[in-house]
């Protein structure tokens, strides 16, 4: 059996690591052949593909990125998008694909699948926003990556007896906050799920001076203040139609420092928290899920996504994975503001 293989949406550590697997099982258990589409969903849209053997996946277990390349492309809103993939697919003889993205790539996948693709899912995603698995890869490379930010940002600080505010990733799940504020001790933590009081956060700000000590505030890019405490500029749409975020961390350092006079400063982590290599809970997590795609792919149940359950890897509707995003609860977020102020 020919299967293709595609990486898609934003970068991630831990991609390279599941296409080694996918392939090195594949090849050498079951006799399969790989292609690589490149690009996310542009690849199998315009039939741009690469070779992918063993040789191809050596040495890449611990490069971050991706070597098929990635994009947004949103086959869907394309007119005859899904019509040509399928072309392409019939023409490159590829009988099923592995998709390894997140909300948006699977979303798709999800799609292709009803409409006749063989698809088999694989969670990616550094927001860990993923409903069907209690981790994605990726997430615990990112929440390192804010961690060791934030502690260098605690010495600096204390120096320059400044508030100083951290802007991680996050558009509509604060996983990554959450987990990067707690282990890092940040005094703050503000994420998209619940709406932040904006004169609440100055107190917090102003309690911890008055200990002698600096705040740390730790922000996800989608979080918000409460309507009509603060203006924020909308960002334009992606492909997918969602609002390109950032700057949140910026507009809390002008309000804090208007409001309590204290001096603010942002650090934006950005794409930062994508890049590099993956930790080697990423390296594993990523190895077990291609492991299990391959093996999915192999006996033909499509349509699934393969999951983290507990300690185990099992697989799960593609269409119960894009069914919700798994948010950050209230029980969750409230076992950090314990440690605010």
């Amino acid at each position: 059996m020919r299967i293709g293989v595609l990486t898609g949406g934003g970068d991630c550590p831990g991609l390279n690591a599941v296409i080694r697997a996918v392939v090195r099982k594949g090849v050498s258990v079951y006799g399969h052949e790989f292609v690589g589409f490149r690009d996310g969903w542009r690849g199998p849209l315009e039939g741009e593909t690469m070779p992918l053997d063993i040789q191809a996946v050596r040495g890449i277990l611990p490069r971050g990125g991706t070597i098929l390349g990635s994009s947004r492309t949103n086959p869907i809103k394309i007119e005859g998008g899904v019509d040509r993939i399928k072309e392409n697919l019939a023409t490159t003889g590829v009988h099923a694909l592995i998709a390894i993205g997140g909300e948006d790539t699977l979303g798709v996948a999800k799609q292709l699948y009803d409409r006749g693709v063989n698809v088999v899912g694989v969670p990616k995603t550094i927001d860990n926003d993923l409903s069907g698995t209690d981790y994605t890869f990726g997430f615990d490379t990112a929440v390192n990556i804010a961690m060791e930010a934030i502690d260098r940002l605690h010495t600096t600080a204390e120096s320059h007896h400044r508030a100083l505010i951290c802007e991680v990733m996050g558009r509509h799940a604060g996983w990554i906050a959450l987990h990067a504020g707690m282990a890092g001790g940040a005094n703050v933590i503000l994420i998209p799920e619940k709406p932040f009081d904006i004169d609440r956060v100055c107190e917090y700000v102003e309690s911890r001076f008055r200990t002698r000590y600096s705040p740390i505030i730790v922000v996800a890019e989608g979080a918000h203040p409460i309507e009509g405490q603060m203006a924020l500029q909308a960002g334009e749409l992606d492909a997918f139609g969602h609002v390109r975020l950032g700057g949140i961390g910026e507009v809390l350092a002008r309000e804090i420092e208007k409001r309590t006079g204290k001096e603010a400063r942002t650090t934006v982590l950005g794409h930062i928290q994508r890049g590099g290599t993956p930790t080697a809970y990423d390296r594993v997590l990523a190895t077990r899920f291609g492991l299990q795609a391959i093996d999915a792919a192999h006996e033909g149940d499509y349509g699934k996504m393969v999951a983290l359950r507990g300690t185990d890897i099992v697989r799960v509707g593609l269409d119960e994975a894009t069914a919700e995003l798994k948010t950050v609860p209230v029980s969750r977020y409230s076992e950090a503001e314990v440690f605010f102020g």
